[in-house]
């Protein structure tokens, strides 16, 4: 295990595969000391999580959430950190977002029944559990029905942005995204950048209105990117961030939490920019 934090991590509230408490027991155990709980459109998984880290008095979880935007032809993850999540109205945006993609995994899977992969919508809902339907879901449901051997495979060809059986729902805008997590007293940070098309214009349009970091120690990136990104951090004065953006679901070489992660300043300047975002509130 190389890092103590990561910042990005998804469980059973969204598209992970363990529970909150499954997953604070296995970071715990792997020795690290700063987490956050990132799940797509949803905080409901640190209400558990907050319980099961009374266990671990070494550990902290900075509530987290990781937002879906739109741009033409692209799309862009926001992440929070730090943010109120208690807020109602925040929460009652949330709900419609994970409606939305309750109703877009709904006619996914209508478009697979057409393609010759059917598999079943409540063996889906079995694979989210208490948790909102997702692409990641259906991927499990395909791979149980013998199309392929790791989800990855079934976004390759059929559930990712280009897939055969992909179907969009509504999302925010960039700049929607920074705003409505600042709204809560967030720190907005772009997720995994190098995704974008064109990411230095990304970063430049969302630093304008609001961006507070960028990921740039992410799992997936090996030490060039990293590099580059952490110039491109510091040209644009964002908070380096990152972690393993763990889901758990089979796929072979997937990073285990804490494979990399920031470095412990990030941390400090995030509070700091946290403190700012709430003072701004008052």
């Amino acid at each position: 295990m190389s890092a103590t934090i990561d910042l990005h991590l998804h469980t059973l509230a969204s598209d992970g595969r363990l529970t909150p408490t499954e997953l604070v027991q296995m970071v715990a155990k792997n020795g690290l000391k700063t987490i956050s709980i990132t799940d797509h459109d949803s905080t409901e998984g640190l209400a558990e999580a907050y319980e099961a880290v009374k266990e671990f008095p070494d550990l902290r979880i900075i509530p987290g959430i990781e937002m879906s935007a739109d741009i033409p032809g692209d799309e862009v993850h926001v992440l929070g950190y730090f943010l109120d999540y208690h807020n109602e109205e925040f929460q009652a945006t949330l709900s419609e977002f994970r409606r939305g993609r309750v109703d877009r995994a709904k006619v996914m899977v209508e478009k697979l029944q057409d393609l010759g992969k059917p598999v079943d919508w409540e063996r889906v809902q079995d694979f989210a559990g208490d948790g909102t339907v997702g692409r990641p879901h259906i991927a499990l449901a395909m791979v149980e029905a013998g199309y392929f051997k790791e989800p990855k495979e079934a976004f390759d060809e059929y559930l990712g942005n280009n897939g055969l059986a992909y179907f969009d729902r509504p999302k925010l805008a960039p700049a929607a995204g920074v705003e409505m997590i600042k709204k809560v007293g967030g720190v907005p940070v772009l997720a995994h950048p190098t995704f974008m098309n064109d990411m230095e214009a990304g970063i430049s349009n969302l630093k304008k209105v609001g961006l507070v970091g960028m990921e740039v120690y992410y799992a997936q990136y090996d030490d060039d990117t990293v590099r580059h990104l952490a110039r491109l951090a510091k040209e644009y004065d964002l908070i380096p961030c990152g972690g393993s953006d763990y889901h758990g679901l089979g796929n072979s070489g997937e990073p285990l939490p804490g494979t990399l992660g920031p470095p412990e300043e990030t941390i400090k300047l995030l509070e700091d920019a946290a403190e700012k975002a709430k003072a701004e509130r008052a």
